[in-house]
C-alpha cells in the first residue's frame, strides 16, 4: 500500500522547499523547526491543564498535568514525548496528551525529561523513573487512581516508556497495568534491519537522523544497556499488557514488531497495530490530518479497556 494521500502531498512540499536533513542541521535548529511542526493543540478543549514540578536526579523536572472533566478518580497515563531524546518538550507533546484525556477520561502527565545532547543516556531514563515513582503523591493531587497507572510514548518516549515497564517491575513499582509503545525505538546496536534500509529515505524520519539521534544521545559502548536498547533485556516476563504501534514508512518499524513479538512470546498479553500507509509520527498528526484517526482511536480504545472506563 503506498502512503496515504495526505502523507504523500506533504513529502512533496518538503522536497519542493528542499530543508535540509537533520543530520546537517544543529541542535537548536532541530529543535526550533519541530517546535514549530508540532504546535500547541488549542481546539482541543481540556477541562483542566496543569503546570507543576517534580523533585529529579538533577533538580526539578517540568511536567504538564491535564484532567479530565469526568468525576475522579482517574487512571492515570504517564506520556514520555518523542524527538529522539534529543528535540521535544511538553509543547510538541500536546496534541497528543490532550487527544489521550479526552478519550480515555485519564490524567495525563507530560513529563519534560532532560534532552541530550547536554543531558545524555541515562538522564532521560532517571527524569522519568523520577516522575514515576511520584504516582502516588499525583494522585493524591489531581484526583488520581493509583491502581490503574499506565505509561505511553511515541518514538524515542515510545524506548522510555517500555523502559519505564521493566524498571517498575524490577524495582518495586509502581504497577503498571498497561503500556502504550507507538512507533518504539527498542536497540541501540542494530541500525541494519530491512526496514531501516527499505525506509532509510525520503520519509519523514531517515536512517541518517536515527543515527544523528543516537549519537546525540547514548555512547555506543552504552548502547546494549537494555536501560537504553530495551529490547537487550534479558527479561521479559511479568510485564504489563502492551499496544505497540508501527507503520510500514518508518525506519523503526521491525524493532517495534521484535519487541511485540518478545513480549508475546514471555507471555505478555499484547496487540501489534501495523498502519500500512502511514509514516512515522503519526501518532501527533491526527489534528492535521483525519484520515489517520484511526490509530488514536485504538489507542484510546485499548486505554479504556485495561481502565474499564
Amino acid at each position: 500500500m503506498p502512503l496515504i494521500p495526505e502523507y504523500q502531498a506533504m513529502m512533496d512540499q518538503l522536497k519542493e522547499v528542499g530543508a535540509p536533513p537533520i543530520q546537517d542541521m544543529a541542535v537548536a535548529e532541530v529543535r526550533a523547526m519541530y517546535k514549530v511542526s508540532q504546535p500547541v493543540y488549542e481546539d482541543l478543549s481540556v477541562f483542566l491543564i496543569k503546570q507543576s514540578e517534580i523533585s529529579g536526579p538533577a533538580g526539578p523536572i517540568p511536567v504538564r498535568i491535564y484532567v479530565p472533566s469526568a468525576a475522579g478518580p482517574h487512571p492515570m497515563i504517564f506520556l514520555y514525548h518523542g524527538g529522539g531524546w534529543v528535540i521535544g518538550d511538553l509543547d510538541t507533546a500536546d496534541s497528543e496528551a490532550r487527544e489521550l484525556c479526552v478519550g480515555t477520561n485519564a490524567l495525563v502527565i507530560s513529563v519534560d525529561y532532560r534532552l541530550a545532547p547536554e543531558n545524555q543516556f541515562p538522564a532521560a531514563v532517571d527524569d522519568s523513573f523520577a516522575v514515576l515513582k511520584q504516582a502516588n503523591q499525583l494522585a493524591q493531587q489531581f484526583n488520581g487512581d493509583p491502581e490503574r497507572i499506565a505509561v505511553a510514548g511515541d518514538s524515542a518516549g515510545g524506548n522510555l516508556a517500555a523502559v519505564m515497564a521493566q524498571m517498575a517491575r524490577d524495582q518495586n513499582g509502581p504497577a503498571i497495568c498497561f503500556q502504550l509503545l507507538v512507533y518504539p525505538v527498542t536497540d541501540g546496536t542494530n541500525l541494519e534491519r530491512n526496514s531501516y534500509h527499505e525506509m532509510a529515505n525520503g520519509y519523514l524520519l531517515t536512517r541518517d537522523a536515527m543515527v544523528w539521534f543516537w549519537d546525540h544521545y547514548c555512547p555506543e559502548e552504552d548502547r546494549g544497556n537494555p536501560l537504553a536498547s530495551p529490547l537487550l533485556a534479558d527479561n521479559f516476563s511479568n510485564l504489563p499488557p502492551a499496544l505497540v504501534m508501527t507503520a510500514k514508512y518508518d525506519p523503526l518499524c521491525d524493532e517495534g514488531e521484535e519487541y511485540a513479538e518478545r513480549l508475546s512470546s514471555a507471555g505478555t498479553s499484547v496487540e501489534h497495530k501495523h498502519y500500512e500507509g502511514y509514516m512515522h509520527g503519526f501518532f501527533s498528526h491526527t489534528p492535521m490530518i483525519p484520515s489517520i484517526r484511526e490509530s488514536m482511536e485504538d489507542a484510546c480504545s485499548a486505554l479504556r479497556r485495561v481502565f474499564k472506563s
